[in-house]
């Protein structure tokens, strides 16, 4: 269980980074310009690209100044945490654009399921990115893809049910 807990501590940069555009969908709102509708949809915005990046780095900048509290829930000290959430949170809307680019070609409308993508898009996006400066092992790769994966259904779930977002998944 603690080796959950662990994974889930350090995706804590992209599960906030992913979090960020639903988050800040109300302020902002000039930087509410589709990234490219053509490709990516209407809700792929600017907003949410900066956002994503800047919560991952806020809350690896967090993990870094409560590490020597942490340090049992950390894989690494955060010394470098600039760069861990900048990968994490770029990595996880990255990997969010990339998923809509593939929905739009195969023609799901937004909002439209798209399982297991819709779940697993963001945390592939920043795994593979902050791969750069720290390599997961397979456990922690495993371990974190299905952990993500429930933990993104119960939360979009919840937020649905208290109307915070639109659509279930």
């Amino acid at each position: 269980m603690i080796f959950i807990i662990k994974c889930a501590y350090f995706m804590l940069p992209a599960y906030f980074a992913n979090m960020a555009p639903v988050i800040m969908r109300r302020l902002f709102g000039k930087l509410a310009v589709p990234v490219n509708e053509r490709l990516f949809g209407k809700n792929k915005t600017y907003r949410g690209i900066i956002f994503g990046a800047l919560f991952g780095i806020i809350i690896a900048f967090f993990q870094y100044l409560l590490y020597s509290q942490l340090k049992s829930l950390s894989f690494l000290d955060y010394s470098n945490w600039l760069s861990i959430g900048f990968l994490m949170g770029f990595g996880a809307v990255s990997g969010d654009l990339l998923k809509s680019f593939f929905k739009r070609r195969l023609g799901y409308r937004p909002g439209q399921p798209f399982v297991p993508f819709d779940q697993l898009d963001f945390v592939i996006g920043a795994l593979l990115l902050v791969s750069f400066v720290f390599a997961p092992t397979i456990k922690m790769i495993f371990t974190i893809i299905i952990t993500s994966f429930a933990l993104h259904i119960l939360t979009n779930h919840s937020a649905y049910y208290l109307k915070i977002r639109n659509e279930k998944w």
